[in-house]
C-alpha cells in the first residue's frame, strides 16, 4: 500500500483530527459529529475555554502589556491545549480544526492533489541529490528571483517519494483552512517562491463567488475561473484548519503558549510560518483556494461566533463559504445515501 493511500483513511493522512470549541455549543459539536460520520472521519474534541475564565498570571505578556479582550484569549487558548495535546500524546501529525466549518463532500480528492501539489514544492526532485523544483526552496539566496515561472500541476515533476507522511516530509504546518493568504511578496527574503497551479479544478467556485481579506486578491485577479494554487504562505488570517507535526508543535508550545501573547492566535501563528516578530522561519503550506470554510447555519447572526461581534439580525438560510458541494449543505443527501449534491455555487454565464 501506498503512502498515499492514507489520505483516504478516517483521519485523512494524519495520525488524528482534533475540532477545538467550547464544550457549551452544542449546536457545533452535534454539527461536526453528523459531518464527519458521513465523511467516513475520525474526530476527537478539545475543549476551547471562555477568555474570561483563564486567569492573567497565566497568560505571558510584555513588559507593562495590557490584558487582551477575553474572546481573543479564550480563542488562543482554545488552540494552545490542542497544540498541547499533540505534544502530550506524541502525536506525529495531527489536523487541527475549529468547530464551525464544512467541507466538501470530494475532500479526499482535493487532499489528495494537495499532496502531490506539496511534493512538488518540497520533496527532492528523482535523480538530483539535493535539487528540488522550487529553486528558492527550502532557503531563498540573496539573488533568488521574487517571481518564479508556475508549475502547472497536469505536468508535476518526478520527485522522492515521502518516508513519513503523504504530504511529504518536509513540512512544518499545513494551513488549510483559512480566510485569506497572499502568495509570497517578490521581495521577500525567507519565504520560497514556488506555486502549483492547478487550472480547471471543478471543485473550485468560479471567481465571482471568491473573496479575502488578504487585497490585493491575486488568485481572483490574474487567474481564470475554477484554479487552485498551492504555494508557501504569506499573511494568512483566520485559523479554520490547520496541520502540525510533532516538532512543529513543539515549536508552537514553546513560541505561542510560553512567549507574550500579543495579537489573536492566527496572525501569531503567521508570525511563526513566517518568521518574523521575532521568531525563526517555519516551512507552511497553504492552498488557495482553502479546503475548510466557515459554515453559516440558519440562526440569529449573534450566534455566529462566540470572539467577535456579528451583529443583529436573522440569517434565513443556510450557507457555507467558497465550498461548492459542502458536506453540511448536503447532509440530507448524504444521509439518505444519494448523490444528486447541491452545488451552492452553480457557474454563471457572463452578460455581455
Amino acid at each position: 500500500m501506498s503512502l498515499m493511500d492514507d489520505v483516504n483513511n478516517a483521519t485523512l493522512g494524519f495520525e488524528k483530527i482534533l475540532v477545538v470549541g467550547l464544550p457549551s455549543r452544542t449546536d457545533r459539536r452535534d454539527g461536526m459529529v453528523l459531518q464527519a460520520a458521513v465523511s467516513n472521519m475520525k474526530i476527537d474534541f478539545i475543549d476551547g475555554v471562555m477568555g474570561a475564565d483563564v486567569p492573567d498570571k497565566a497568560v505571558p505578556k510584555e513588559r507593562d502589556q495590557k490584558r487582551m479582550g477575553d474572546p481573543l484569549i479564550g480563542s488562543w487558548r482554545a488552540h494552545m491545549n490542542a497544540i498541547h495535546e499533540v505534544v502530550a500524546k506524541n502525536l506525529s501529525t495531527a489536523l487541527i480544526m475549529e468547530d464551525d466549518v464544512s467541507w466538501d463532500v470530494r475532500l479526499r480528492g482535493q487532499l489528495r492533489d494537495f499532496a502531490v501539489s506539496a511534493h512538488a514544492l518540497t520533496q527532492p526532485l528523482q535523480g538530483f541529490s539535493g535539487a528540488y523544483a522550487d529553486e528558492t526552496f527550502p532557503n531563498p539566496s540573496s539573488d533568488s528571483p521574487g517571481v518564479l515561472p508556475d508549475i502547472p500541476f497536469n505536468r508535476l515533476p518526478a520527485t522522492v517519494a515521502p518516508k513519513r507522511s503523504p504530504y511529504g516530509d518536509n513540512w512544518d504546518v499545513l494551513w488549510i483552512g483559512h480566510c485569506g493568504m497572499h502568495f509570497p511578496f517578490p521581495d521577500n527574503k525567507v519565504i520560497p517562491k514556488g506555486r502549483v497551479i492547478r487550472l480547471n479544478d471543478e471543485t473550485v467556485a468560479q471567481r465571482r463567488y471568491l473573496w479575502t481579506f488578504n487585497k490585493p486578491f491575486t488568485l481572483k485577479e490574474k487567474y481564470p475561473d475554477h484554479t487552485r494554487a498551492v504555494h508557501h504562505s504569506q499573511e494568512g488570517v483566520c485559523s479554520l484548519a490547520y496541520a502540525v507535526t510533532q516538532k512543529a508543535a513543539r515549536q508552537l508550545l514553546h513560541e505561542l503558549a510560553l512567549k507574550p501573547f500579543t495579537d489573536a492566535f492566527d496572525i501569531m501563528l503567521r508570525f511563526f510560518c513566517e518568521g518574523s516578530k521575532g521568531r525563526a522561519y517555519h516551512n507552511c503550506l497553504t492552498l488557495q483556494p482553502a479546503l475548510f470554510h466557515h459554515h453559516r447555519p440558519v440562526g440569529p447572526h449573534a450566534d455566529a461566533s462566540n470572539i467577535g461581534n456579528h451583529g443583529g439580525g436573522y440569517r434565513d438560510k443556510p450557507s457555507t463559504d467558497m465550498v461548492r458541494w459542502s458536506v453540511r449543505m448536503n447532509i440530507e443527501a448524504l444521509l439518505e445515501g444519494r448523490t444528486d449534491f447541491v452545488d451552492e455555487y452553480p457557474d454563471k454565464e457572463d452578460k455581455n
